[in-house]
């Protein structure tokens, strides 16, 4: 290989023969390595096309050459540094005066013509955006060009990956929640709907695949992605999740009538610990005239109440035993404690077991006269059905979808947040749409 660390003088010190070795380690059928070069911006690589008879791609006339034209290409990282092909190109010159072509480039699957970067370039790029938590300005310093390059390069082979009509097959079981996007703007303005396939797979386990984002948190956004998808999509849902938002329930109601609807079991205990920290505020309230404070009975075990019976240690019980005699004279949060602890007991219990203590929380809670609990009450009480549900469906939950959420929190402060909700949904799409390799999913990557 030539010694010179004049890239002109390295790319033309070699025209007649290749390195073997060189050939070998570029791996590129067809193409052939010249020179290499190590420079300031990393490796330089002179590479070039064996010649041989060309035809015109019009009339397909042997063509003439006519020289060459240098193009500059990025390639794979190599060795810790940028890669930058300088590939010679050969022009040809067709000489049949008939030919409406007068002169033509080589054409080779390294590279697109005009493009940037190569091929496969573009490939590595996608999968390592699919694959691990990086952002794309990591990848475009480590292949030496600018993010606005290296985006424009992949988005459109992500697009393609995500218009297969397969891509949605197979979906028999619906997830649906939001998550705020951008957090600039109006309240509200950053949030999204996020629609999430967890069908079970061959061995019974939820895929957890994001299958959109739609901007808004309505009934309607979803309802008219559910639309848009078709009968022959919508047709083949069995389940349907949900928190407790009469807009998705609605959405679900009218585009989905053969769906079981299914409340999730983490929000209905969530809205059981929310209905305790509001009776303890109240009563903080009422018996000390203040918000709670470090020293307050009630304050001490705010977190404590929080916790499943189950997983109290004897030490703890005894602490909040105390608290609640000295800080709860008309055992209101003793009470709504009692009755969170069986709103979580309905999900730790067998089906039979769990559905009569439904019906026992469905019965009692509404006539409680601690309010927040009545209150609790008529809630359950209006999403009873979703509720059963539960133990209709083998426990189908939003759990995946709360899993494909934690996938695109991470890839968002990965990439320091965004501003391009279309660029968003992209890179959701494709790090949280099941094509992780660590992810068992029988769905189409």
């Amino acid at each position: 290989m030539p010694e010179s660390t004049d890239p002109d003088l390295a790319v033309s010190a070699c025209t007649e023969r290749w390195c073997v070795r060189a050939d070998a380690m570029l791996g590129v059928d067809g193409i052939h390595v010249e020179s290499v070069v190590r420079t300031e911006d990393g490796l330089l690589l002179g590479v070039a096309t064996a010649p041989g008879p060309t035809g015109c791609p019009q009339c397909g006339v042997v063509a003439a050459s006519k020289g060459r034209r240098s193009v500059l290409v990025h390639d794979l990282p190599c060795f810790g540094a940028p890669v930058r092909l300088l590939w010679r190109k050969r022009i040809y010159r067709c000489p049949e005066d008939a030919c409406e072509v007068m002169t033509f480039s080589e054409v080779h699957e390294l590279a697109s013509p005009r493009a940037k970067l190569t091929r496969r370039a573009i490939t590595w790029a996608v999968a390592q955006l699919r694959s691990h938590d990086i952002a794309v300005s990591a990848l475009a310093e480590m292949l030496g060009v600018d993010w606005h390059t290296l985006w424009d390069a992949a988005k459109p082979l992500i697009e393609e990956a995500l218009e297969r009509p397969d891509r949605l097959a197979g979906v028999d079981a619906l997830g649906v929640d939001e998550h705020v996007w951008s957090h600039v703007g109006p309240p509200g303005t950053g949030l999204i709907t996020g629609i999430v396939d967890h069908s079970r797979d061959e061995n019974g386990r939820p895929r957890a695949r994001l299958l959109d984002l739609v901007k808004g948190r309505t009934g309607t956004v979803y309802a008219d992605w559910l639309t848009t998808q078709g009968l022959g999509f919508t047709s083949g849902i069995r389940t349907a999740t949900l928190d407790p938002f009469h807009g998705y329930a609605n959405a679900i109601r009218d585009e989905l009538p053969e769906a079981i609807t299914v409340l999730d079991a983490f929000h209905v205990v969530k809205l059981g610990g929310q209905v305790v920290d509001e009776v303890r505020r109240r009563v903080q309230q009422d018996t000390l005239g203040h918000r709670g404070r470090a020293g307050d009975p009630l304050y001490g075990i705010r977190r404590t109440l929080q916790i499943g019976a189950e997983h109290l240690t004897p030490k703890q019980i005894t602490r909040l035993n105390a608290k609640l005699v000295a800080g709860d004279p008309h055992h209101e949060v003793t009470v709504a404690w009692h009755c969170y602890q069986k709103l979580r007991a309905v999900y730790h219990a067998r089906p039979e077991q769990g559905r009569r203590l439904v019906a026992e929380v469905l019965a009692s809670f509404p006539s409680c006269p601690i309010p927040e609990i009545a209150r609790l009450g008529r809630t359950l009480r209006r999403w009873r059905a979703a509720i059963l549900a539960y133990f209709d469906t083998a426990g189908a939950s939003n759990g995946p979808v709360e899993a494909v959420n934690g996938v695109i929190e991470t890839m968002r402060r990965v990439a320091r947040g965004f501003r391009n909700f279309d660029n968003y949904r992209l890179r959701a799409l494709l790090a949280a749409g099941g094509h992780r390799p660590w992810r068992n999913s029988a769905a189409p990557a």
